[in-house]
């Protein structure tokens, strides 16, 4: 649907996105992944138009215009809104600037509103709107000209856990209608609501492809363990069982990387017992999106200390 080539942006000699290249298929959902800083925000804008890149270009279906925004609705990170409007007035305006009619415009954005779920709150003053309303608004007014791309910059990060679930709620009805990219830092949100991932680290492009073949691709058996006292005085023994691959301590939980759980199950559960560890928790488990990307973007550091 859309192919995006080698495209790179420098400032001021620093690349901010570097030769990051990958396609879109229509009908999906695709999460761009990254912490802040990888430069997930800088594609998204190239991408919608915002601003040029320093080399590369994106390219829609088979269109050779360059200019491909009629075809793209786009909601950023921190999206503007007039205050004094209301939500009816706002959509009107936006798509009179899309270039509708009074009439296309209107028929727009009456059906929106109900879509979104904030059709009660058509004739409110935006500045009244709770924070999941405005996302909801910002939303309708990415798709007021029915672009056959949805683009989504962080949607859900500055949002309370209610309005994150109704944003995300809608997201989940969208994509049965149109492709969506949307980046995000919160990859617990990526696992539930994409189909594929795009993972950036530093500007580029380290991981991509369908959701599942990506966590297969890297998913490895884990035990998790918290004692009552200091989990770290047991770090060391363990890691040393033969069946141990690797292990990180987070908040007082150790996460043991292991290549039999049965052999995992059986030795660690006879230690405890046999050392009466005060043991609060024994999990087992495989890795999450959170555990693929943290493994990705350290591989990749080692390889650029080489």
């Amino acid at each position: 649907m859309i192919s995006v080539k080698n495209l790179t942006k420098i400032y001021d000699q620093h690349p901010a996105v570097n030769d990051v290249s990958f396609a879109l298929e229509k009908g999906k959902c695709v999460a761009l992944l990254g912490p802040n800083g990888a430069g997930k925000t800088t594609t998204l804008r190239m991408m919608a138009g915002l601003i040029s890149p320093s080399r590369g270009d994106v390219r829609f279906e088979d269109s050779e215009a360059k200019d491909i925004r009629g075809h793209i609705g786009y909601l950023p990170q921190h999206p503007h809104f007039h205050s004094w409007m209301t939500g009816k007035e706002f959509l009107m305006y936006v798509g009179r600037l899309a270039r509708l009619s009074i009439k296309e415009a209107s028929t727009h954005t009456e059906e929106l509103l109900e879509r979104v779920g904030i059709a009660e709150a058509k004739n409110r003053r935006i500045g009244k709107y709770s924070g999941g309303m405005k996302q909801r608004l910002g939303i309708a007014q990415a798709l007021i000209h029915q672009p056959k791309l949805l683009m989504l910059d962080e949607p859900v990060s500055a949002l309370d856990p209610i309005g994150r679930r109704d944003v995300l709620n809608l997201m989940e009805e969208l994509k049965r209608e149109t492709t969506i990219l949307y980046s995000t830092h919160i990859l617990s949100d990526a696992e539930e609501a994409s189909d594929e991932i795009l993972l950036m680290h530093k500007g580029s492009i380290v991981e991509s492809g369908a959701l599942d073949q990506v966590k297969a691709k890297h998913q490895v058996d884990k035990v998790s363990l918290r004692f009552s006292n200091d989990t770290e005085t047991y770090q060391k023994e363990l890691e040393s069982l033969n069946f141990v691959t690797r292990s990180e301590l987070q908040k007082q939980t150790l996460h043991l990387y292991v290549t039999d759980t049965g052999a995992a199950r059986d030795q660690i559960l006879s230690l405890a017992s046999q050392h009466k560890w005060p043991l609060q928790k024994f999990e087992i488990g495989q890795t999450t999106l959170e555990d693929l990307f943290m493994k990705v973007v350290n591989n990749h550091a080692m390889d650029d200390s080489i």
